[in-house]
């Protein structure tokens, strides 16, 4: 699974804190003896996700949710909190090369130079993360790329430092609850926050597609538009029928959307699950975190 492969920027033990920021609130996780879980709702309006303009929009509402989160611990030694992003605030894409350098400049520039007109930022300065995965035993390469504006990044980062916490792992939610849908076969994940869409295809876990975009409405109508060009696309280009279809965050929508995508696209379709909770809008990414630790110790 991917955040397997990110366990080195976990590094010996994940940290004891983990959030997932959404326009409704930040969702938190502390984990010791027992994990125990903490919403610090904001104002409407406090937060505006985008990739291109500010996202705080009231900087001390943001502020204030993130100390209410640290609790008695502000002020004393700083400690590590794995950070989830807004999906809409990043772009993710599965970039295909015949070969790929061996060296870390080398493809960090080689990946700018390919995003650098699809990003609507600028893609040189902008922070990044990605996770080459070979495609066969030959030299062809996919690689999955996180990409947002560092001012972005920062912002979002910045009153967490203030608070004595420093993000050692950042990821967005859409990655981190990937997760939350097995990984076998061709299947696709569609996770709804608001208008926005986030698909996900992998084929034997490894992704494949990644598309993020802001719907008109987060009607079922606005998402089968979507979904039913992608399901074409994965069949002419992957050489198979997606097996399975995985939804998060349709809320109170998710049973009509189970029968009505099951019929349209001729596909199984099932809602992620949790042990921990129901995964929705505001904290899917943060179950798919705790379920990824989880594994890995």
């Amino acid at each position: 699974m991917l955040l397997e492969r990110l366990k080195a920027y976990i590094q010996d033990r994940p940290p004891d804190l983990a959030v997932e920021i959404s326009e409704a609130g930040l969702a938190a996780a502390r984990l010791g003896t027992r994990t125990e879980f903490d919403f610090a709702p904001l104002k409407q309006g406090a937060l505006a996700v985008s990739p291109v303009q500010e996202n705080l929009i009231d900087p001390d509402e943001f502020s204030r949710a993130v100390r209410s989160l640290a609790g008695g611990d502000v002020g004393r030694k700083r400690r590590d909190v794995a950070l989830i992003l807004p999906d809409y605030c990043t772009r993710m894409a599965v970039l295909d090369f015949d070969s790929f350098p061996g060296d870390a400049k080398e493809q960090a520039s080689l990946i700018r130079f390919r995003l650098k007109r699809s990003v609507p930022f600028d893609a040189e300065s902008a922070a990044m993360s990605y996770w080459p995965e070979p495609v066969t035993a030959g030299k062809k390469v996919d690689v999955l790329v996180a990409m947002a504006p560092l001012e972005v990044v920062s912002r979002y980062e910045a009153p967490f430092r203030a608070a004595a916490m420093n993000p050692g792992l950042v990821i967005p939610s859409s990655l981190a609850a990937m997760e939350l849908a097995p990984a076998s076969g061709l299947s696709v994940l569609a996770k709804l926050t608001g208008r926005v869409l986030t698909v996900v295809a992998r084929q034997a876990g490894a992704p494949k597609l990644v598309r993020c975009l802001e719907l008109q409405a987060p009607e079922l109508d606005d998402v089968s538009a979507v979904l039913a060009p992608t399901f074409v696309y994965l069949e002419d280009n992957l050489g198979g029928k997606a097996e399975k279809l995985y939804l998060c965050g349709f809320g109170a929508q998710t049973d009509e959307a189970e029968r009505r995508f099951a019929e349209e696209l001729s596909v199984a379709v099932e809602a992620v699950r949790s042990p921990l909770g129901v995964p929705g809008e505001s904290n899917a990414g943060l179950l798919g975190y705790l379920r990824s630790i989880a594994r890995n110790n």
